[in-house]
């Protein structure tokens, strides 16, 4: 990871804009056009260069994709062709800051013409998301020498669009990866990334807490937080600091300041409490040039239940936590920090919301398609708060994702979010329970959360899964993202559906006992589960024809290979636990030992793959949920 640092890609903005631009995807359908020449449709072309004088053989003619078959990601608002005009990829773009110009923050027009390309930006963001457009054409031009003459104009519905990153739960991505990442989300036009972080941050005078995390340094903070800034995307510093806080706890040095013993929450009326925050901020925050900070303090379950009891019984649940919030909101304003915290617990206590001090954002989470964010985000928006709307990818506890709900929940976000007045959009991706599932399971969910956010009404129309092939997955053969997404869904096939999971973790981690036909597994049926094993095997195959450019691409069939296997495994275990109407203890011998020869080979592979994107700390945690199920295959 140090070494990347010295080889990061600079971005002056009078470079050439698509040096970068990834391999073309050939006939792209689906582009919503607007404005007076939406109708004006160019034919496929053929371009036959000349021969040499040489006497060389002409080049092979390369195909010209027309309008209607080019996709931008996120789509822009306004797209005017100018049907069979073209214009030498070659031409240097001309730049203009123009706010007087430009009345929208972050907008552009990118005028390519026949003998000049223009950007014209609000501002530095503008001119450098124009440049993410210019370079999405060139990729699907990639090889023709020419761009299309067209005329686009731009800009966001929510002036922060951001993707968290769970580096808390088990996996801390390397260096590499997160620059990677960095690079897809900038692509996307996002502005905003936050590291979930609750013991994986290396503050000094705390090793017992991180030493077997393998943490972010202060170092790679700063180098991550320069690699950002000059993709025009904030890293906002995110540490819990009330609620799942156990990784701290868990050690003699700082049991005592729990709520009890055993309990993840701080006691709020301990005055060590604050003071270990005080140190936190002071090792953590200097490492970041934004002027925000996620503070957390969402799910405090045991409030109340424990040292704080007495203060909750005097003055109420509510009013301790609002209590406590307010002095960490005095130590960032000593840091000079705008708090962000999540709005769960405060939403429980409504009257108390107009008492949230000034220069605070509360951040409104729900992951389910059918979560309440116009109620709930009214609620802040009617007392003035500021408020962010925080969808999620769905994938966590999941290994394939749960495209429907996922798609849904991220489009409800941004259409409620809008409606209120929402200031910010947080594309959430959590790993609980071992974060099992691999990165480019977020993928798709990651692009449709850049779309609805960028302009939800040019964008809900959107081919996702082509726009997806050709801007993220980078497939010319034009079947990852399709494949991606049908693996997503291939969980409810099951008939087993619960809210924040999928039939897999029921059966590999939540649900070992009793009979599969009641509690967690229930629906789950013989019929459902050959359904969603050949809807796997299906995607399965499809992706082996996919023709990735991207250099990961390897990694990525690798990854989706083995969430795949863990997910037939689980399918497989759900099968024999039917036939026997059995917990996974019981069943005979004869079935066990096959299962753990393959979940042993599972577990392998496993291991192999989370360390071609993550850091070994976390690693052991994450695989003792697994032999744990070994462990019960073997009594």
């Amino acid at each position: 990871g140090g070494d990347k640092g010295k080889r990061m890609k600079s971005h002056p903005f009078f470079a050439v804009l698509f040096a970068a631009a990834a391999t073309v995807v050939p006939f792209m359908t689906g582009c919503t056009l607007s404005g007076n020449n939406a109708k004006e449709i160019v034919p496929e072309m053929t371009i036959t260069r000349e021969p040499a004088i040489t006497g060389e053989k002409a080049v092979t003619p390369v195909s010209l994709p027309s309008p209607d078959h080019l996709v931008l990601l996120p789509s822009p608002r306004t797209i005017r062709y100018t049907a069979g005009l073209y214009t030498p990829e070659t031409l240097k773009p001309e730049l203009e800051i123009r706010p007087e110009a430009i009345p929208h923050a972050q907008g552009y027009v990118l005028s390519i013409e026949a003998a000049r390309i223009t950007i014209t930006a609000a501002d530095p963001a503008g001119a450098f998301y124009a440049r993410q457009t210019l370079n999405q054409l060139a990729r699907q031009f990639k090889g023709s020498g020419k761009l299309p003459v067209v005329h686009i104009e731009d800009w966001p519905d929510f002036p922060n669009r951001g993707v968290m990153l769970d580096v808390a739960r088990d996996k801390v991505p390397t260096m590499e990866t997160l620059y990677q990442m960095v690079d897809l989300f900038a692509s996307l036009k996002y502005n905003q990334l936050q590291l979930y972080t609750e013991h994986s941050f290396a503050y000094p005078g705390h090793k017992t807490v991180w030493e077997n995390a393998s943490p972010i340094t202060p170092e790679e903070a700063r180098a991550l937080d320069a690699y950002c800034k000059e993709r025009f995307i904030e890293l906002v510093p995110n540490q819990n600091s009330f609620g799942h806080m156990h990784r701290w706890l868990q050690h003699e040095a700082y049991a005592h300041l729990a709520e009890s013993p055993g309990a993840p929450d701080l006691c709020p009326v301990n005055p060590g409490s604050i003071e270990l925050l005080r140190s936190m901020y002071a090792a953590l925050l200097p490492n970041f040039t934004s002027s925000q900070f996620n503070v957390g303090c969402d799910e405090t379950y045991s409030l109340g239940k424990g040292g704080s009891k007495e203060a909750v019984a005097q003055l109420g649940k509510g009013r301790v936590y609002l209590n406590f919030l307010k002095e960490i909101y005095a130590l960032l304003q000593e840091q000079g920090r705008t708090m962000q915290f999540w709005g769960d617990i405060i939403l429980a206590h409504p009257e108390l919301i107009p008492e949230l001090p000034e220069n605070i954002i509360a951040m409104e989470w729900g992951y389910e398609a059918t979560h309440p964010f116009a109620e709930r985000g009214g609620k802040f928006a009617a007392s003035g708060i500021p408020f962010y709307v925080c969808p999620g990818t769905s994938s966590w506890n999941s290994l394939l994702g749960r495209t429907g709900n996922a798609l849904e929940n991220l489009r409800l976000a941004a259409r409620n979010g809008l409606d209120n007045g929402a200031i910010g959009f947080l594309v959430t991706d959590w790993g609980d329970s071992g974060h099992w599932q691999c990165a480019p399971v977020s993928f798709v969910p990651f692009a449709w959360g850049a779309a609805v956010s960028w302009a939800y009404d040019a964008n809900i129309g959107l081919d996702l899964a082509r726009a997806a092939d050709v801007h993220v997955f980078e497939d010319r053969a034009g079947v990852m993202a399709q494949a991606a997404l049908d693996l997503g869904n291939a969980h409810a096939m099951t008939g087993c559906l619960r809210d924040n999971s999928t039939v897999y973790y029921g059966l590999l981690l939540r649900a070992l006992q009793g009979s599969p036909s009641k509690g967690f597994l229930s629906g789950m049926s013989a019929a459902g589960i050959q359904n969603a094993r050949n809807a796997i095997e299906n995607a399965l195959s499809r992706m082996e024809a996919a023709k990735m450019s991207r250099p990961d691409a390897g990694l990525i069939r690798d990854e989706f290979a083995l969430n795949a296997r863990m997910a037939l495994f689980a399918l497989r275990l759900g099968e024999e636990r039917l036939k026997a109407d059995c917990g996974t203890e019981q069943l005979p011998e004869s079935v066990c030992k096959p299962l753990r020869d393959e979940l042993s080979q599972i577990t392998d592979e496993f291991k192999t793959v989370w360390l071609a994107r993550n850091r070994p700390g976390g690693l052991a945690d994450s695989l003792g949920r697994l032999e744990a199920l070994a462990g019960m295959l073997s009594k």
